[in-house]
């Protein structure tokens, strides 16, 4: 590791002080001085920028709509929807008044208090009342349905215990809102979205992920359905990457949004609603980063190859830069982001280290040397590996290479969660290893009394019943009950 990063926290040492550190140190993200909340810095609101781009063309690939919707819902709008108010109301932050005034005692402002609200508003936690009580005047007609509907906002939950991107108070997100003539289309779109997050994950983030259904215990609120995608970060822990909701005809049922079918009788309309967050800013870091900083799979990297010039003197320079603009001219030209570092602000090595530091996937140096014998030093970040390659055919290599960083940093991470995935059907065996972390596939009963226990006695969850495994006949290892299904047990995030 260069010495310029001996600050970072080795992640055997300290996972979670690492983490937190590397989030500040490449210049992601800082904490705000409102309380829980955090600022995104440039570098890690580009990544960002790309999550939302590259997301949004492939809801928009299946007919999805953008439109956004008030950040304020009137209180009344929760109480409509019994389970999904009793999901949120610790989480509320509730606005009370709409003026201030200044303090005739001493500096500053206080509320008004002739300035209350005739009904309290609720900053967001999500969506689904306000925008369900607007369907209720869009959907009239089996013609108006499906109606396929995203925004991508802020919400708000009033977190005891945050972390940077994981679990902050208000976060950014996209929040999918469709609603559907029949029961079987609305199941049928909450779980295409759901397999759109996961080719997603592993196909831009090289996350691997689980896809399966949630447990009744660990359901959305007011969800009949959760599916979910799971990802095992690098200290064993599962992280909760993104949902999709079958939510019944619950929220149709609450804000009277009717339409008309074929058959000119009235029907409640049924909803699904689907999301992923900033949170998958902190899979991204926890799968695939090292002791020396970031590492970005190239879809994601907001640099994607960084050349960086050797040099002493304005002379040597500029026959570097001659030799350089050519290439970075190629590499735009086939849709690569390039930065070319000639700045004299600081050394090579602090450039190097800085660079890596932030997981630009490749990095090409180039100088007076190299020059002489048309050459050009390749680092690629994902194994740290350094080679001398010839000038001539650079552009077309440095392409390829990009391709190789892709598929191998998925593979690295795909073959370490899949050597921490245990099949365990003895409790006593199960206490003792879950806290080393790791995903358990276990025989569970279906009660949640068990799923109660379990997390009593390991801060363990049940993530979901998992797609892709097979499901044989057993018995709980808790409650000695038969099982209704092996369902992967780990600790989260």
């Amino acid at each position: 590791m260069a010495k310029e990063l001996d600050f970072l926290t080795k992640r055997s040492e300290d996972y979670s002080r690492w983490y937190n550190e590397l989030v500040v140190k490449a210049d992601l993200a800082e904490q705000s001085d409102v309380r829980g909340c955090m600022v995104i810095k440039p570098y890690g609101y580009a990544i960002w920028e790309r999550m939302q781009r590259l997301l949004d063309d492939r809801f928009k690939a299946t007919g999805v709509q953008n439109a956004y919707f008030p950040l304020l819902i009137p209180k009344s709008f929760l109480s409509r929807e019994a389970e999904h108010v009793e999901g949120f109301a610790k989480e509320c932050a509730v606005v009370t008044h709409y003026r201030l005034k200044t303090n005739e005692t001493r500096d500053g402002v206080v509320v008004d208090p002739a300035a209350k609200l005739e009904e309290e508003l609720i900053i967001r936690p999500t969506s689904e009342t306000i925008i369900w009580n607007t369907y209720k005047n869009w959907i009239h007609s089996y013609r108006d349905l499906p109606l396929l509907i995203n925004q991508w906002c802020n919400v708000m939950r009033w977190e005891m215990r945050t972390r940077l991107f994981l679990r902050t108070s208000e976060f950014l997100w996209q929040e999918g809102h469709t609603a559907h003539a029949t029961r079987e289309e609305a199941e049928e779109r909450a779980k295409l979205m759901l397999k759109v997050y996961a080719d997603f994950a592993e196909e831009v983030m090289a996350v691997p992920v689980i896809q399966g259904v949630k447990s009744e215990t660990e359901r959305f609120a007011g969800a009949l359905d959760t599916y979910t995608i799971e990802a095992m970060m690098q200290d064993g822990k599962a992280l909760q990457s993104g949902t999709s909701h079958f939510l019944g005809q619950n929220f149709g049922k609450a804000f009277n949004v009717t339409f008309t079918d074929e058959q000119n009788q009235p029907q409640f309309a049924w909803a699904t609603s689907w999301g992923v967050s900033t949170r998958l800013m902190g899979a991204l870091i926890m799968t695939h980063s090292d002791d020396n900083g970031l590492v970005l799979p190239p879809r994601l990297a907001p640099i994607q190859v960084v050349i960086v010039p050797i040099y002493k003197n304005d002379e040597q320079l500029k026959k570097v830069d001659e030799a350089v603009n050519p290439i970075v001219e190629e590499l735009r030209k086939l849709g690569i982001s390039v930065k070319y570092d000639n700045a004299d602000n600081r050394r090579p090595g602090f450039k190097f280290a800085d660079y890596e530091l932030k997981g630009v996937p490749v990095r090409l140096v180039l100088g007076a040397r190299d020059l002489e014998n048309g050459t050009v030093e390749v680092m690629r970040r994902d194994t740290l590996e350094k080679e001398t390659r010839p000038l001539e055919g650079i552009v077309q290599y440095v392409q390829t290479l990009l391709d190789d960083i892709q598929k191998n940093i998925f593979e690295k991470a795909r073959a370490y969660r899949d050597s921490r995935i245990y099949e365990c059907d003895d409790y006593e065996e199960f206490k003792d290893r879950v806290k080393d972390g790791g995903f358990f596939l276990c025989h569970w009963d279906g009660t949640t009394e068990t799923e109660a226990k379990i997390k009593e006695d390991t801060q363990a969850t049940i993530r979901c019943i998992p797609y892709g495994f097979e499901q044989t006949p057993g018995v709980d290892m808790v409650s000695g009950k038969p099982a209704v299904a092996r369902v992967l047990i780990a600790r989260s995030y």
